[in-house]
């Protein structure tokens, strides 16, 4: 689980910054058909399938870094990059005019609407797209299996070109053992534990989407 944990919250704070900057150059300063063109290749890269993440990101970072945890977070960092745009690109979009007319109205430039306004009426947005890519990388197996993950040996990375165990390839080397009840249980437990996991972070996204909404009909 730990293992788990130490990919998802690298890889957030890869795609994060990446994600959010994007957004607020794509919503406050572009507009016409290039605006819209990357919008739809955001949607279109969010439906990728995550096997083709993983061969490509594998052929950029994983050849110079190896198999290690530092490869898998940016492979994930890259597959969950769709996921925070289109989040925070919702909830920026959804800010209604009247902030933006206030600060145009007490002289503010473009970078201070967003340092002062947008990003702080956009928090609840900006939280949600980033529980909803936890999620994600969470569950997360094929990008990450030959790249990042080790199925023995290694309890913790001590360098950062250490692999490192996950939840995922613990599930499947002892569904390899369906033969062994005792191993059967262990897959059917670490698998209740992944799947809680992925819940609660989706539950709690859920939450706070509302906020977002409610946020929005004001």
């Amino acid at each position: 689980a730990v293992g788990t944990l130490i990919l998802m919250t690298t890889a957030v704070l890869w795609s994060l910054p990446v994600a959010l900057g994007s957004v607020l150059f794509q919503t406050e300063y572009l507009s016409g058909k290039f605006k819209t063109f990357l919008t739809q290749l955001t949607y279109i890269l969010n439906a990728t399938p995550t096997i083709l993440f993983g061969l490509v990101g594998y052929l950029f970072f994983g050849e110079y870094l190896g198999v290690s945890w530092v490869t898998g977070s940016l492979i994930l960092a890259v597959m969950i990059l769709p996921t925070l745009q289109v989040s925070i690109r919702e909830a920026v979009e959804a800010l209604p005019e009247k902030y933006r007319e206030a600060g145009m109205a007490l002289g503010l430039s473009r970078p201070s609407q967003i340092r002062r306004i947008i990003l702080p009426q956009c928090f609840y947005g900006i939280v949600t797209g980033v529980l909803l890519g936890l999620a994600r990388a969470a569950g997360e197996t094929a990008a990450i299996m030959f790249t990042a993950t080790t199925f023995s040996g290694i309890q913790l990375p001590q360098s950062f070109s250490d692999p490192v165990p996950t939840l995922q390839t613990h599930i499947l080397v002892l569904a390899q053992e369906a033969a062994n009840p005792q191993s059967l249980a262990q897959a059917w437990g670490a698998g209740l534990v992944l799947l809680g996991l992925v819940f609660m972070l989706t539950l709690t996204a859920w939450a706070f989407r509302t906020r977002v909404v409610m946020e929005s009909e004001q």
